[in-house]
């Protein structure tokens, strides 16, 4: 696409023309009347310098005509400028009034500088129309998520204070389950705060990751085992990679829980290799799967694939999002996609050593 002239080339062009136009006009025009007056009406010029009735003609001509190219010139730069930023002018008050989908009109006469201009004024609306809309939503769905377990708190609780409930390990222990969630959640919206903000700071240090992937798989196991999913690993056991462990662990974790969530019985496969600079995690389970039209917003926060089936199984909707946000801060990037066992797999790459 060819790019408009910038608007000081444009005044200078168009300037540069009328004066050219101006001198043509009183140079050459006068050549032209004189050559007519000499030859058709010698009379009427006159030998003094005072100018005779024909000539004050003329000369009254040429200036209305210079003029009005001066008048076309002026009116022409002025709506190829002040157009586009009246434009932007208005929607700016519209946008401080909180009409954020108020959105400036490009002129199809606008010089380069203004019409960027306007598109980066509607580039900066449309996103902040979008982050308000983001804000709210997530608002909306953080409320909701710490809704449930401090409601059931609450109960707990007062049941408690007023001799409804009797004290037992069995209720506590609940009560602590609840505790746990609220406690994930709380560090789950922390990392993606981070995330968002870039201050996500990782403690990267060479380790064997294999033995990090071990015990959060040993941590996992039993409660795997009680929904039917059998773990199996294929672990590199060579493989030195620098990153953040804590981190790589958070990430594996929200993986698994997951998998426990959502995944049928059956097995469940963890992988760690390597691949010229880069090293892989991947988690694959054997269904149901994700559908395709899905994996374009699966790690967004809150952002469920079945909305009833997650808050029936306890999800807070954040898990993958950590996934992302933590896969992301190591240089990496993480995909989901289907198996060749009818689920999903998850696989997460980055660079094995810091550039």
């Amino acid at each position: 696409m060819r790019q408009a002239p910038g608007i000081r080339r444009q005044i200078v062009q168009s300037v540069a023309v009328m004066a050219l136009g101006i001198i043509f006009l009183s140079v050459f025009g006068s050549y032209v009347f004189y050559a007519v007056a000499v030859a058709y009406l010698p009379d009427s010029i006159s030998e003094t310098w005072i100018p005779s009735r024909v000539e004050m003609i003329w000369i009254f001509c040429t200036i209305i005509a210079a003029l009005g190219m001066a008048l076309f010139v002026a009116i022409r730069l002025s709506r190829r400028i002040l157009t586009p930023l009246n434009s932007v002018a208005y929607s700016l008050r519209e946008v401080a009034q909180g009409k954020l989908n108020a959105r400036a009109r490009m002129d199809p006469h606008a010089m380069g500088e203004t019409a960027q201009l306007v598109s980066d004024f509607n580039a900066m609306a449309e996103r902040l129309e979008y982050m308000t809309r983001e804000r709210e939503f997530w608002n909306a769905a953080i409320a909701h998520e710490l809704r449930t377990p401090v409601t059931i708190l609450r109960g707990r609780l007062q049941g408690l204070a007023e001799g409804v409930f009797s004290p037992s390990s069995e209720l506590f222990e609940g009560l602590l389950r609840q505790v746990e969630g609220l406690n994930r959640l709380i560090e789950d919206l922390r990392v993606l705060s981070l995330n968002d903000s870039g201050h996500l700071e990782l403690q990267r240090v060479e380790v064997c990751l294999a033995e990090e992937i071990r015990a959060v798989i040993e941590t996992f196991a039993t409660a795997l085992n009680a929904r039917g999913i059998m773990l199996k690993q294929e672990l590199d056991t060579t493989l030195q990679v620098y990153c953040d462990a804590i981190r790589i662990r958070q990430a594996l974790m929200a993986l698994l829980e997951n998998a426990r969530q959502h995944a049928d019985p059956g097995a469940l496969t963890v992988r760690l290799y390597s691949s010229g600079t880069s090293c892989y995690l991947s988690v694959e389970d054997e269904g149901p799967g994700i559908p395709a039209e899905a994996a374009s917003y699966v790690f967004e926060a809150f952002r469920r694939v079945d909305p009833s089936r997650s808050r029936t199984s306890g999800g807070s909707g954040l898990g993958l999002a950590v996934v992302k946000a933590v896969v992301e801060a190591h240089g990496g990037h993480v995909v989901c996609q289907p198996s060749g066992r009818g689920g999903t797999i998850f696989v997460l790459s980055w660079p094995i050593r810091q550039v």
